[in-house]
C-alpha cells in the first residue's frame, strides 16, 4: 500500500537563531579572532527567577522573569525590561546580544543584556503591575545596580515602571548610598532623574539614520509616503518626526487593528486616541480600517517596522514596496525576509543602528545622573544626532570595504570594537 507523504509545516525562524546566523556571516567576512568569536558566541550570565504576588482579589499567583547579561567587555550591561507574553529564555538571550552589537556600534560604554517578565500586562490592574515590578526588582537583587547592569523601559514598560524599580531597587540599599543607587535604570520620568528627550530619543534616532539615508542617496524625506507596523513609543515619535520632515503617514498596524488613508493620518490625532482608549487604536475615525494582510503591499516610499521581531518573513517580505526599510524594533526582519528585500533592491537601515537612539539617551540619562547634572532638551537631541550620524557614516564605510550589505557593516563595526577591546586587555588570568 503506497504512503502519501505528508507535508511538514515550515518552521520558522526564532529570532536567536537570526542573531546568531547575522553574528556567523559577519565574523566571516572580517576574520574575527576565533578566541573573541567564542566570547562573543555565548552570554556571561542567564537568570530566570520564579516569585510570587499577590493580586487585587486576594489570589497568589507565580510570574517567571529573566534577565540575561550577554557581555561587559565595554562597560556595564545594558539593556531594556519588556512585559509580553513571548518573554522567555531564548527572546531574552537574542535581544541581550543584539544590544551588546548596539553599544558598541554606538560607541558607548555599555554591554549588553535584556530580559523581562513573561505577561500580558493589560490583564493586571495598576495596582497589581506595581506590585510584579517590585518584587521582580528585589528577586533580580545585585544582579542589576548602577555600575553593573542597567535596565530600560522596553515593550510594555514605560517611565513608572522604571520609577518602581529605581525606588525599590534603592530602597534596599543603606540610607546613606540610596541616592546613588537611582541611576539603576534609565528611561525614568524627569521628575524622577530621567532625562528631557528620553521618551522621544528612539523615534528621533529613526528618523535621524532616515535623514543620513536621504542624504547618502539623494532621496528626499519630504513628500515621501510611509507606513508604521506598531504605534508604541517608537512607533508614534518616528512618525511625528517624519511628518516635520514632510512625509506623509498612510498606514499604521498594531495588535488592534489596521488603518489606511491615502491623505494622510495625523500621529497627534491617533496617539490621543490610543490613550483615551487603553492604547488599542481600533475604531479610530480618521482613517479607513482594512485586512491586515494589505498592510505590507501598501504602495510606499519608507517602512518602519516599529513593533516585535520577525515581522518582515519570506511570507510577506516579496509585497514590500518600499525604498527602504527602517528598522525600529528588534529584529523585525528574518533571515528569508531580507534575502528578498535585498534581491529587490530595498535599502535596510538595520536595527543596531536605526533604533540606537533610544540607548543612546540612556547613556546620556546615566551620565546626567552620575553628574549631577539636569541637560536641555535640545543639547539632549543634538547630541544623539551626532552619534547617529556617527555610526551611519561608519557603517556605510564598513560596508563598502567589506562589499557587504548595511546590516553586515553595522556588526563588522561593533564586531571591530569589541575584539579590539579584547585584545588590549587580554583575558583573565
Amino acid at each position: 500500500m503506497a504512503t502519501k507523504d505528508v507535508e511538514q509545516p515550515v518552521r520558522k525562524q526564532g529570532m536567536y537563531e537570526v542573531v546568531m546566523e547575522q553574528f556567523a556571516h559577519a565574523a566571516d567576512v572580517m576574520g574575527l579572532d576565533p578566541g573573541v568569536r567564542k566570547i562573543l558566541s555565548k552570554t556571561n550570565t542567564e537568570i530566570e527567577v520564579n516569585f510570587p504576588v499577590r493580586l487585587d482579589n486576594g489570589k497568589i499567583e507565580v510570574f517567571t522573569g529573566y534577565r540575561v547579561q550577554h557581555n561587559n567587555a565595554l562597560g556595564p550591561y545594558k539593556g531594556g525590561l519588556r512585559y509580553h507574553d513571548t518573554v522567555d529564555l531564548d527572546a531574552a538571550r537574542a535581544l541581550a546580544i543584539w544590544m551588546t552589537w548596539k553599544t558598541a556600534l554606538a560607541g558607548l560604554p555599555f554591554g549588553g543584556a535584556k530580559g523581562g517578565i513573561h505577561i500580558n500586562p493589560k490583564n493586571y490592574s495598576k495596582g497589581e503591575l506595581e506590585r510584579i515590578t517590585r518584587r521582580f526588582t528585589y528577586a533580580l537583587g545585585d544582579n542589576i545596580g548602577p555600575d553593573l547592569d542597567i535596565p530600560a523601559p522596553d515593550v510594555n514598560t514605560n517611565p513608572q515602571i522604571m520609577a518602581w524599580i529605581a525606588d525599590t531597587f534603592s530602597s534596599t540599599k543603606s540610607p546613606s548610598t540610596r541616592f546613588v543607587n537611582l541611576h539603576v535604570v534609565t528611561g525614568k520620568p524627569v521628575g524622577a532623574g530621567g532625562l528631557a528627550g528620553r521618551d522621544r530619543a528612539t523615534g528621533f534616532g529613526v528618523v535621524a539614520n532616515l535623514k543620513s539615508w536621504s542624504k547618502l542617496t539623494g532621496q528626499p524625506l519630504k513628500g515621501m509616503r510611509f507606513l508604521v507596523q506598531g504605534f508604541g513609543n517608537v512607533g508614534y515619535w518616528t512618525a511625528h518626526f517624519l511628518i516635520k520632515e514632510g512625509a506623509t503617514l498612510i498606514a499604521v498596524q498594531d495588535a488592534s487593528a489596521t488603518f489606511k488613508n491615502e491623505k494622510g493620518i495625523d500621529p497627534e490625532a491617533l496617539q490621543a486616541y490610543s490613550d483615551a482608549n487603553g492604547r488599542n487604536v481600533k475604531g479610530f475615525p480618521g482613517a479607513q480600517e482594512i485586512d491586515p494582510k494589505e498592510f505590507w503591499g501598501l504602495k510606499c516610499d519608507i517602512l518602519v517596522p516599529a513593533a516585535l521581531g520577525n515581522q518582515i518573513t519570506g511570507d510577506n517580505a516579496g509585497a514590500i514596496t518600499a525604498k527602504v526599510v527602517a528598522e525600529g524594533a528588534n529584529g523585525p526582519t528574518n533571515i528569508e525576509g531580507e534575502a528578498i528585500l535585498k534581491k529587490k533592491g530595498v535599502d535596510i537601515i538595520p536595527d543596531i543602528l536605526c533604533n540606537s537612539g533610544g540607548v543612546i539617551g540612556s547613556y546620556y540619562e546615566w551620565l546626567q545622573n552620575k553628574r549631577a547634572e539636569i541637560w536641555k532638551i535640545e543639547q539632549v537631541l543634538e547630541m544623539i544626532q551626532d552619534k547617529v550620524d556617527t555610526s551611519f557614516g561608519k557603517v556605510v564605510a564598513a560596508a563598502k570595504e567589506h562589499k557587504v550589505d548595511w546590516r553586515t557593516g553595522a556588526y563588522i563595526v561593533a564586531l571591530r570594537r569589541l575584539e579590539d577591546t579584547y585584545m588590549d586587555r587580554g583575558i583573565f588570568p
